[in-house]
């Protein structure tokens, strides 16, 4: 794979926060986000305010809860994280539409975008 191939497949497979806030304002029905984090609610403490909570070690097990309908937009803790790659394989693999949420959750709190507390 050629450095231009790997970079355009890069932005193929990821959305930035900021377009990802741009497009679900554009069409708010598209995109369903989804926390992949592996951890108790005393350690993520905060999710995206809207995203739904499924944890890798459980997706598989539990994707009868995503729509198919929709882009699901999967993410972690920050860039050095590959648990929302190793989600966003397994929704591939059964026909989802993804994309990985560049940055994770971090990315997302430096932008100053909504968050909510994880229960």
């Amino acid at each position: 794979m050629s450095n231009m191939d790997y970079f355009k497949a890069k932005v193929e497979a990821s959305i930035s926060p900021m377009d990802f806030t741009h497009a679900s304002k554009a069409e708010p029905d598209k995109f369903l986000l989804v926390d992949v984090r592996n951890a108790p609610p005393h350690i993520m403490k905060q999710k995206i305010a809207g995203a739904k909570h499924l944890p890798l070690a459980q997706l598989a097990e539990k994707l009868d809860e995503l729509p198919k309908d929709k882009t699901i937009v999967v993410y972690c803790w920050e860039t050095w994280c590959n648990m929302a790659a190793k989600a966003a394989i397994i929704l591939l693999e059964k026909d989802y539409d993804v994309l990985e949420l560049a940055g994770g959750i971090a990315a997302w709190t430096t932008m100053g975008f909504p968050v909510e507390s994880v229960e």
